[in-house]
């Protein structure tokens, strides 16, 4: 997994709800299949809980709320060799531009 990480630095603990903002979920020829941001509504989920992929477990909780980050997760980090039926192919190197806006 590779991250690039803008504005501010800090860990975060288990177990916190966080509230993201996901501009775009890519593959990397280009392929748009998710964008929290145009429903308009955050993406929330508790990191270290395995509700998510490992690289959004592992990149957003190098994360600061204010923070925005590009993760680009390889099928290790990802969906690995099943994908997601109908949306994400095997072995898949996903990119995603994420933003923090809240913890709880």
């Amino acid at each position: 997994m590779h991250y690039i990480v803008r504005y501010f630095w800090g860990n975060f603990f288990k177990g916190k709800h966080t509230h993201t903002h996901t501009h775009t979920r890519s593959l990397t020829d280009g392929r748009k299949f998710d964008s929290s941001r145009d429903r308009g509504k955050p993406f929330k989920f508790k990191i270290g809980k395995q509700e998510v992929i490992r690289g959004w477990d592992e990149g957003v909780a190098q994360m600061s709320v204010g923070q925005r980050a590009k993760l680009t997760c390889t099928p290790d980090f990802a969906y690995g060799s099943k994908g997601h039926p109908g949306i994400i192919p095997p072995n898949a190197t996903l990119i995603f531009d994420v933003e923090l806006i809240g913890l709880e």
